[in-house]
């Protein structure tokens, strides 16, 4: 694109995108930070195809990165939104149109931190391991492998924390790999320096385990501070981090397998690093954790905030408090596990962990809670029923929990603008904003079981 003065400030696309500010520049062209007019001035990610040199290649892989992110639904990846074909200044112009996450990414945290004299600690390095795992779990069962990732590549959201992944323009197929190789080709090699394995950087091959070896050296570089090539010796073809950092034992060889020189000895898959990530000494804890912490979701937004006392058994508090996270709301019960000092992830425990090593704790009694007034009987269980009624017709159809109520978030933001943001409870007097939220979801599973696509 010759034309870029006409993406200042203020300028708009298509009479639909408001340009706010310049993001970035990379090998495309620039990113820009924009507002959907029609969205109600909702922010997004414009990322201009205005390569430095053009080539078929650069084309490929910016029609590519549209293509996977089209393709891809998940909580921690920027939503897709459209490819925009438009002409500026008599010339062809074509934007990829996302969501925007608002945060930093964990490079500009670790130099952020370091002009503090600090690094991540084992345990956020640990958090973000389990926060990150299950992405890659999704994206590498759709036989994707992202083929990017380092601390640049993702980003920490400033509303819930986590972490999300971005950059997809170097996304590849498996499948489509593994045909060039039986012809005895090689793709092009794409990857970041330092981060992605010899293999990868070579000879374009790539699989699971080399998107585990960045991600290794990703964690590497945000436990020590250090720039990767510091951190290995090129001619021994070792990484020799442990004299800049000291963790745990269970933490040290996980990162050494995922760095293992030749992939097949890498774990092959993000789910073993998952299980491997699990120290055995923490079973006893995760399992009063889970029966504390496992309320049965079956539908959402509520649970049942009374328990009826049985037998010798006290009636416990079932009304936690309201966290805001990846969806409107998600009610976790964060007073009972408080004393137990676990901090609660997406699908998982992660345990804060001393340096040379894990010592179980003992185990604390749990508290006893007040039991709180009952709401009527009718009305809870009618609405209890309704949660569950949902939560079935959801699984009827297959879809995911996590896609199918983001996907609900956010028609209902749409349809009610005026409560973005508005703490939600399950009090009483938020029946009336509970029952809109249910006929969200209601109608869009009406609209799914007649066939339409979410």
């Amino acid at each position: 694109m010759s034309n870029s003065s006409l993406l200042a400030p203020g300028s708009t696309l298509e009479k639909r995108y408001r340009i706010l500010r310049e993001l970035g520049r990379g090998g495309f062209g620039r990113t820009y930070l924009a507002e959907d007019i029609n969205r109600y001035n909702e922010h997004c990610v414009l990322k201009e195809f205005s390569p430095v040199v053009h080539s078929p290649k650069a084309a490929e892989l910016f029609d590519r990165e549209a293509s996977m992110l089209y393709n891809l639904q998940h909580p921690q990846i920027p939503r897709f939104r459209e490819l925009l074909r438009t002409d500026l200044g008599g010339n062809p112009s074509l934007f990829l149109v996302q969501d925007y996450i608002k945060g930093q990414n964990y490079e500009e945290i670790l130099i952020s931190r370091q002009q503090q004299g600090k690094n991540f600690t084992e345990a956020e390095v640990t958090q973000l391991l389990f926060q990150l795992l299950p992405v890659l779990e999704y994206i590498h069962s759709k036989n994707l492998i992202h083929r990017d990732i380092s601390p640049d590549n993702i980003i920490q959201h400033d509303a819930d924390q986590l972490p999300f992944l971005i950059d997809f323009g170097s996304v590849k197929q498996i499948a489509a790999n593994a045909v060039l190789q039986l012809n005895g080709q090689s793709d092009t090699a794409i990857g970041k320096q330092g981060y992605s394995p010899a293999e990868q950087m070579r000879l374009g091959k790539v699989s699971a385990a080399s998107d585990l070896y960045a991600l290794a050296v990703t964690a590497l570089v945000l436990l020590t501070g250090k720039k990767p090539q510091k951190l290995y010796d090129i001619n021994n073809k070792t990484w020799d981090w442990r004299s800049h950092v000291t963790v745990s034992q269970n933490l040290g060889t996980v990162l050494d397998k995922m760095l293992a020189e030749q992939p097949g000895d890498r774990y092959q898959s993000a789910k073993a690093v998952r299980e491997a990530l699990k120290d055995p000494k923490l079973s006893q804890i995760s399992s009063i954790i889970s029966q504390i912490a496992t309320m049965n979701f079956v539908g959402r937004p509520f649970k049942n905030t009374t328990q009826t006392a049985t037998n010798n058994h006290t009636p416990v508090n079932q009304n936690p408090q309201v966290v805001k996270n990846n969806h409107i709301f998600k009610l976790i019960p964060w007073k009972a596990v408080a004393s137990l000092s676990v901090v609660l992830l997406p699908g998982m425990l992660a345990f804060s962990v001393v340096k040379s090593g894990f010592t179980l704790p003992k185990l604390p009694e749990l508290p006893k809670f007040p039991e709180l007034p009952q709401l009527p009987d009718t009305s809870l269980n009618a609405e209890i029923a309704r949660q569950e009624e949902i939560g079935k017709r959801r699984k009827n159809l297959n879809i995911d929990r996590d896609i199918f109520y983001q996907k609900v978030d956010e028609l209902y933001y749409n349809k009610y603008p005026e409560l973005q943001g508005r703490s939600l409870t399950e009090k009483p007097e938020d029946a009336e904003i509970r029952r809109k939220w249910y006929e969200v979801a209601e109608d869009l599973l009406d609209k799914l079981e007649q066939g339409g696509q979410l």
